[in-house]
Order: C-alpha cells, then sequence, then structure tokens
C-alpha cells in the first residue's frame, strides 16, 4: 500500500509515522506548510516544525517534502473566516482547514498518487455496509472527529487514523519509549494559521475597531463600551472589561454594532436546548431514511465530550434538541452529529439562532 503521511512536527503526526513504520509501511511524509511566513505582520514561522519532521524523516529513512499552501490557505480559510466574523458568526478554521487544504488542495498537487494519507489526528475509520464512515478515537477527550466533520466519503475513504486506537498518554509513552525528535513538544493550541500571533490582533488588521454599546439585557440598560462586535462571541466571558461579573455574551445586532450581555453564572439567556443547522453536509451517507426524530450525540463546540438529543430532518436543516440546556450556542459555528453511541461522526451543518 502506498500511502502519504502528513506530519507538523508535533508528537502526534511523529507516532503515526512511527507505527506506521513499525507495521512495515514506508510512508512519504509531507509537511503543509500555511502558515503566511511572507508577510511581516502575520508570520507563522514553520522553522521549528520542518526541523523536527526533518528530523523524523531521517530517523526512519523516509522521504520527506514540504508542500506550500500558502496561497491556498489565506484565499480560502483565511478569506472564510474573515468573512464570516464580519457578519457576525464565529467561524471555524480548523474545520475548513481539514476540508479544503489538508484533504482538499494537497490531494490535488501530491495526495492523488497515493492510496492511503495517514494523518495524527486521533479520529478512525469503519467499514459498515460496504462503505467507509468516520468514526470516534478510543480517547474521547483528545477526539478530533468534530475538526473533520465536513469532509467527503472520497476524502474519508482514503484516511488512515494510526492514532485512532490510543490514549493520549499511551502516545507520549510511545514517543518517550522511541525517542522521537519530538517527543518533549508541547501540544499546539489555537488557529493554525495565527502562529504567536493574537486572535484579535489578527482581527482588527482587517477589520479594524469600531466602538459600540455593552447593553444588558434584561434592562436594556448601557453599562460598557466595546471596541467592535466581531472581538465577541456567544457565550463569551473573559475580555469584556466589566466590574461585578461574570458577565456573559448572550446575543449581536450587528447592524447596530451592539454587545448584549446578561449577568451570572445560571442566567437564563446563556443557555438554551434547541437550535438548527443548516447546509446539513452527510460525510458519507445518511443513516436516517424517514423524518421521523432519532436519538443523536452531538458537539457544538471542540469539547471533551458529548451532548445527547433528538434530531429531526427536514428540507436540508437539522432541527435539534438537547436532553440538557447549553451554555453559549454559537451561530456559524459547526454542529456536529454522531450516532446515539457518540461512534459513527454522521456529519455536521452551520448552527443558526
Amino acid at each position: 500500500m502506498n500511502i502519504a503521511a502528513l506530519i507538523s512536527g508535533g508528537v502526534d503526526s511523529a507516532v503515526a509515522v512511527h507505527l506506521l513504520c513499525e507495521q512495515g509501511y514506508k510512508p512519504d511524509l509531507f509537511y503543509i506548510k500555511i502558515g503566511m511566513d511572507t508577510d511581516n505582520e502575520l508570520s507563522c514561522t514553520a522553522e521549528e516544525d520542518i526541523e523536527l519532521a526533518t528530523a523524523t524523516a531521517r530517523r526512519y529513512g523516509l522521504q520527506l517534502e514540504i508542500i506550500d499552501l500558502q496561497k491556498e490557505y489565506w484565499d480560502q480559510v483565511v478569506a472564510y473566516t474573515i468573512e464570516k466574523v464580519r457578519n457576525g458568526f464565529t467561524p471555524n478554521p480548523d474545520v475548513m482547514c481539514n476540508k479544503l487544504i489538508k484533504f482538499g488542495c494537497f490531494e490535488q498537487k501530491a495526495g492523488y498518487a497515493y492510496d492511503k494519507i495517514a494523518t495524527g489526528h486521533y479520529a478512525s475509520t469503519c467499514e459498515l455496509n460496504g462503505k467507509t464512515w468516520l468514526a470516534t478515537a478510543k480517547d474521547a477527550i483528545k477526539d478530533q472527529t468534530d475538526f473533520l466533520a465536513q469532509i467527503n466519503y472520497l476524502q474519508v475513504s482514503k484516511l488512515l487514523f494510526p492514532l485512532g486506537g490510543y490514549m493520549k498518554k499511551e502516545i507520549r509513552h510511545i514517543a518517550a519509549q522511541a525517542k522521537l525528535p519530538s517527543a518533549q513538544r508541547k501540544d499546539s493550541q489555537g488557529i493554525c494559521f495565527l502562529g504567536k500571533i493574537n486572535y484579535n490582533d489578527f482581527i482588527r488588521r482587517f477589520l479594524g475597531e469600531r466602538q459600540g454599546s455593552i447593553i444588558e439585557l434584561e434592562s436594556g440598560k448601557e453599562i460598557g463600551k466595546h471596541r467592535g462586535f466581531w472581538f465577541h462571541t456567544i457565550g463569551q466571558r473573559k475580555g469584556l472589561g466589566l466590574s461585578g461579573g461574570p458577565w456573559f455574551v448572550v446575543d449581536k445586532d450587528t447592524e447596530n454594532n451592539i454587545l448584549y450581555v446578561s449577568h451570572g453564572y445560571d442566567t437564563e439567556q446563556q443557555y438554551s436546548n434547541e437550535f438548527k443547522l443548516t447546509d446539513f453536509h452527510f460525510i458519507t451517507d445518511n443513516p436516517w431514511l424517514t423524518e421521523k426524530e432519532q436519538q443523536v450525540c452531538f458537539k457544538v463546540r471542540h469539547t471533551d465530550g458529548f451532548h445527547q438529543g433528538n434530531l429531526i430532518l427536514k428540507n436540508g436543516i437539522c432541527h435539534i434538541r438537547s436532553s440538557e440546556k447549553i451554555q453559549g450556542i454559537a451561530p456559524g459555528q459547526f454542529g456536529v452529529i454522531y450516532d446515539k453511541d457518540a461512534y459513527l461522526c454522521i456529519g455536521s451543518g452551520e448552527i443558526r439562532k
């Protein structure tokens, strides 16, 4: 089997390569360059990543190729992010990066020549009724299927997830035992293209600042000022600059640049148990042949657990009713739907009010 392995310089992708080699494979390694290091104000240096990826390749006698997808990333993922923020939504660039760049543009540039593409994601696949389905990882806390929930069938049918059957602590142990170059490296946090750049600084560069009112939802009283609704998301608690907290962002008026907030941990306004998903995307297939209510598990953001609820799919719109009230459901994020056992990842849609 001809395998391409995507390597990032982190411990997870290095262990994925190690496990493939242990099984007798000799994958070709690819580092995808997406950070805008041609832009002095938005540099995401890849030097350390490439150094560690090169050391891993040398260790196993494998080929490493650097694929430059900076322009594609900028034109597709960054543009999507800015547009969503401009319209008051909370985007998820990492979901779009997987769909459009890692398994989209990469396929066109190099992946097409390989039978399988391996990554260090915590996910798995399974075969059911002759079709490949995206499935969750053994480590529910580290599971990353929600970041993969916009990929298509051709993409999922080519993917290999060597880490799917391991716990994170086992991966760290394997890396230490194998003395991998990235064994001691900490896990990366935040959005991939930003590097060490602050998210608000990034947004400010494109959308600027515009002062607006912060209004208490219940009383209609102005209690503060903000510098642009685009710096804030539904459910946000920190960074509002208000005293006597906690205060939560519960709504946004994008036309008039107003933030609505509510006070207290248990305020009713920051919780909801119903929402809908538009443009629902099935990764493999629609497992529900009728429009009857279905028991499902779901996520509304990247968390270490799953919510339970019921789903009705009608005219391409998923209506979700949760069995518990959920804090901070943010329009623009992807709601990810799983089967009732939180094993198969069925697909995702964009959260709308």
